[in-house]
């Protein structure tokens, strides 16, 4: 199924199950098919009908020369619309920090639930660059697309080198360098310096649960208790024994419940 945004880029989406409506906003890297979204949607869709989409540049959604965060607001728009007019979000990563500037922007959402938003908070890691996203959208001008997911990797995901480089050899790196254009749109989402954005926090007047990891690193921890101190009566999870990357069947069971209740 696909829907169109407000610029006429097509938005591809998946829905399955009966119930109120979910919506699913993925990260980096990641698109509907991805193991981890298309086993959410599969875990929550007894109880809830799932709108698993592609954001826009990546798996069936079609893209735009020009991008800005809005636009991906409006594709989130559209899906609600495609689902009701009005629905529950979860956002993982950076698509949870996507979420919680569309709550900002005042869609209609009824529940919203992020999964460790990657805000960098009281020093608790390495700075990244101001100019990142400008840093990234001209290694894709110039077609260095390796560089672009390397450095993404190294410097926004805490990649050991080492480890980027043993991915370079694996057969995952082409589908990574093949969206490496979205990165840009990550950066461009998380912010100059992925800081805090606490005056859109303040805005969001939605219902918010942050959760994180127990096994992630601490400064995740520390950006999604500081997202839940900003957003007016939201509240803070840690999921003990799970790290960034979790698996749908430990996360579903608590996003059900909240989006339930």
């Amino acid at each position: 199924m696909d829907v169109k945004s407000a610029d006429g880029t097509t938005i591809a989406y998946d829905r399955s199950g009966s119930g109120p409506a979910v919506v699913l906003v993925q990260g980096g890297f990641s698109d509907r098919t991805h193991p981890i979204w298309a086993g959410l949607a599969a875990e929550l869709s007894g109880e809830f009908t799932v709108y698993n989409y592609d954001r826009r540049g990546r798996g069936g959604s079609s893209d735009n020369d020009s991008y800005e965060v809005e636009r991906e607001i409006e594709d989130l728009a559209a899906v609600i619309e495609a689902a009701g007019g009005s629905a529950a979000v979860f956002g993982g990563s950076s698509g949870g920090a996507l979420a919680l500037r569309a709550a900002a922007a005042g869609l209609p959402i009824t529940k919203l639930a992020v999964y460790e938003p990657p805000f960098i908070v009281d020093g608790a890691r390495p700075p990244i660059a101001e100019d990142f996203r400008e840093q990234l959208a001209t290694l894709v001008a110039e077609g260095k697309r390796g560089e672009v997911v390397e450095r993404f990797m190294v410097e926004a995901a805490e990649v050991p080198a080492e480890l980027v480089g043993q991915m370079k050899e694996s057969p995952y790196w082409e589908g990574m360098t093949s969206v490496a254009h979205t990165l840009v749109y990550e950066a461009a989402v998380c912010g100059p310096g992925n800081r805090l954005p606490v005056e859109d926090l303040e805005k969001i007047e939605t219902p918010t649960l942050a959760l994180a990891g127990g096994e992630s690193g601490p400064w995740m921890q520390s950006a999604g208790k500081a997202v839940a101190q900003s957003v007016t009566g939201a509240e803070f999870n840690v999921l003990e024994g799970h790290g960034h990357d979790i698996a749908p069947e430990a996360l579903a069971p608590p996003l059900a419940a909240y989006f339930r209740g």
